[in-house]
């Protein structure tokens, strides 16, 4: 691992999926600069707020770039001289000029097992179309996106209960170690250079705020998992007469014919909504102007049969 500790790194990331793989980066390599987004307004105060990587990068006292078009702001970057530029999750498209710059390359950690769910939301995406595994794709990158050269890939199995938010945990865990592990051989190498199949490629999009809300005239399965893969943001929503409720947790309820869209029943800790094959319990919301709470909260200080009959989403 000497070898490690002189490479020169520039890493480049914006979220928390990012900060354990920076981390490590940070444990095992020299570090000598991270690319972030610019600060963003955070909350209902607007609050300007660093990105989870650069307050990683900042607490350890690293150089932190936040240009606001990669494109044109890049020669902070190759002023750095580094010896290899590692991605992951940063959110604008690296140019040529910087692809082509370090020895060692630049290499991609991507949350899919690629050729399959390239793009924005390869997380989401998996856990909407009720996959049973994903993983993690080490990767050469190129001027397209997600379609470089592949160097190392593991799987992991998706959960019935896993939301983004865990799923994404676990993935960022299984990315970081598996690029300490691959790291050696990129340096030496001795790494695979597997060309993707794009007949085989999926894709995914940038989810939006018209996106979050959920069309109840599908399965409850469907609906169930596309409540998990915005679960803990941006939080899947419908309208509650008129109010947007944010829809956190659910569950599959009883089989059958049901009034899509319609609160058919009330349970003591959730209230049904039919979906195309049946009921979909649903067990915790935030209601508009309120904070996050389960149903069964909610019902103590409400009449709770006030919302059967309601056609949600109008």
């Amino acid at each position: 691992m000497e070898k490690l500790k002189d490479l020169k790194v520039v890493f480049m990331g914006t979220p928390e999926f990012s900060v354990p793989i920076l981390e490590m980066l940070i444990e095992n390599t020299n570090v000598i600069g991270v690319v972030s987004r610019e600060d963003a307004e955070v909350g209902r105060k607007r609050i300007l707020t660093p990105s989870p990587v650069k307050a990683c990068a900042l607490k350890h006292g690293i150089k932190v770039f936040t240009p606001h078009r990669l494109k044109n702001e890049y020669e902070d970057i190759l002023n750095l001289s580094p010896d290899i530029i590692i991605t992951c999750a940063y959110g604008q498209i690296v140019p040529k000029i910087v692809l082509d710059y370090p020895l060692y390359g630049c290499i991609n950690v991507h949350g899919s097992v690629l050729p399959k769910y390239r793009g924005a939301s390869p997380i989401q995406t998996a856990i909407m179309n009720g996959e049973e595994q994903t993983g993690i794709t080490i990767m050469y990158m190129d001027e397209s996106l997600d379609t470089g050269n592949i160097i190392n890939y593991d799987f992991m199995p998706i959960e019935d209960t896993d939301t983004y938010g865990t799923l994404s945990n676990k993935l960022s865990i299984l990315g970081r170690d598996l690029l300490l592990k691959t790291l050696p051989k990129i340096i030496e190498d001795d790494n695979f250079n597997i060309k993707q199949d794009d007949y085989e490629a999926t894709f995914t999009k940038l989810i939006k705020r018209e996106d979050e809300r959920l069309n109840f005239n599908k399965t409850t399965e469907e609906v169930y998992n596309y409540i998990r893969a915005l679960n803990p943001n941006p939080l899947a929503n419908t309208l509650v007469n008129g109010e947007e409720w944010k829809i956190i947790e659910s569950k599959i309820g009883n089989k059958g014919n049901y009034p899509i869209g319609i609160i058919s029943h009330v349970y003591p800790d959730s209230f049904a909504i039919g979906c195309l094959d049946g009921e979909l319990l649903v067990t915790k919301i935030k209601p508009a102007g309120k904070k996050e709470m389960l149903v069964k909260d909610f019902f103590n200080g409400f009449d709770s049969k006030k919302l059967l009959g309601i056609e949600v989403g109008k």
